[in-house]
């Protein structure tokens, strides 16, 4: 299997020697046996075409996924477990150290060993997986730990970007003249825009992790349920609500909200592995309630919702490549104008009972890249308990007004369920 990256992956993926990685925990009680984890990588590299590749360019300067047939195995770091936060500790090293994309997976594993309870940390580079695809590695992963010998499915591989958008709408003629024009504005608009000289610096990078238990949880689903809004649009506002208290003067008033493709292209399963996804952004509005506003904003992104068409914008895309540099340089340079980006993955359905090891918590993933403002807050729910990972860089959010915005999150949750 041969196939150019689209320009998401390209974007994500950049030269190849910056790191942009995902990490997803989860922590197991019990213990399978070690044998078991080589073959169950190895069956993860068969399933998962993407695991075996390499990011290779060629003579036009164009990268290429090259799936080979004799590739290195997943690589495994095993570490002592002293603390609870060691999984912490290990994910933000992970988020720094970059994959050799030219000649290694775009996977590997740390292990955080302890004699009853471990975590595990999934690793994997954010230009081939999107937190939804992470979630299925992971499945597939602790299906193989329990029985080296479980159907995990067939492979599917997405060979190009025909794999994905209907033949109908590919060979469309007006859809194709839309395309090249978007493309070539965004060729032109970018290259005329002016950049800063110097790169925004990060600073010392965080992760800051909580939990609402199952009883917070479950009064959080049914006040939003009787209210008529979704838990993710009463999150957003718990978020705005809090960057405008803590950061004041900063308050940018906007948090970017991935929207799950998979919903709009049938063509991707769900255990395909995929890194493309659209942006909804999401504002307050002043001098209205909690649940209100929350309302209004859920309004507003059902109308946006509604006028989504990924197969359009990942056409478009597809035509901007040579506007790709200006973009990175861009979002690497300019002064960022949103306050975070929040996604919710939903609930996990993956089981937690196996026969010699319990799945305790899936921890939300996190993930940071040298792209834009890294300020991120990811959340998830497992066994009807809803976890929270917050991702921020001194350099955009300094760590003790993120300290404070969780502190605020969840006063304000807790306030509108007691009302």
């Amino acid at each position: 299997m041969k196939r150019k990256l689209l320009f998401a992956e390209r974007m994500l993926h950049g030269d190849g020697t910056e790191p942009f990685n995902l990490v997803l925990p989860v922590k197991i009680r019990g213990v399978f046996p070690v044998e078991y984890l080589p073959c169950a990588l190895k069956r993860l590299q068969q399933k998962h075409a993407l695991l075996r590749a390499v990011v290779e360019n060629d003579e036009h300067g164009m990268p290429w996924f090259i799936v080979k047939n004799e590739v290195d195995e997943i690589s495994v770091r095993i570490m002592d477990r002293i603390t609870d936060d060691d999984w912490q500790v290990e994910s933000v090293k992970e988020w720094s150290k970059a994959f050799d994309t030219g000649d290694s997976p775009l996977m590997r594993l740390v292990w955080v060993k302890g004699p009853e309870v471990s975590e595990l940390l999934l690793v994997m580079h954010h230009c081939f997986c999107d937190g939804e695809g992470a979630m299925s590695i992971l499945n597939d992963l602790l299906r193989l730990l329990y029985n080296p010998d479980s159907d995990i499915g067939d492979p599917h591989d997405i060979l190009s970007v025909e794999d994905i958008i209907p033949a109908d709408v590919l060979k469309n003629k007006w859809n194709i003249i839309k395309a090249k024009m978007i493309g070539a504005l965004a060729i032109v608009g970018l290259k005329l825009l002016p950049v800063n000289k110097k790169p925004h610096i990060k600073g010392d990078n965080h992760i800051i992790n909580w939990q609402f238990d199952k009883e917070l949880s479950s009064r959080l689903f049914s006040k939003c349920k009787s209210k008529g809004v979704t838990v993710n649009t009463a999150l957003c506002m718990a978020v705005l609500t809090a960057f405008k208290t803590v950061r004041k003067e900063q308050f940018c008033n906007k948090i970017s909200c991935p929207v799950n493709i998979r919903r709009f292209m049938p063509q991707l399963k769900k255990d395909d592995t995929f890194a493309f996804g659209l942006m909804l952004v999401v504002s307050l509005d002043k001098g209205l309630d909690f649940f209100t506003n929350a309302k209004k904003i859920q309004t507003k992104i059902s109308r946006k919702t509604e006028k989504l068409n990924p197969y359009s914008t990942l056409m478009a895309m597809e035509n901007a490549h040579p506007a790709l540099h200006n973009f990175t340089r861009l979002l690497k340079k300019s002064k960022s104008s949103n306050d975070c980006m929040f996604s919710n993955l939903g609930r996990i359905n993956i089981p937690y009972e196996y026969k010699s090891f319990t799945i305790e918590t899936i921890f939300s993933p996190s993930v940071i890249g040298p792209l834009g403002n890294t300020t991120t807050l990811l959340t998830s729910t497992y066994k009807e308990i809803m976890d929270f990972t917050f991702i921020v860089s001194e350099g955009y959010v300094p760590y003790v007004d993120a300290l404070a915005i969780k502190d605020k999150i969840i006063e304000i949750i807790s306030t509108q369920l007691a009302i």
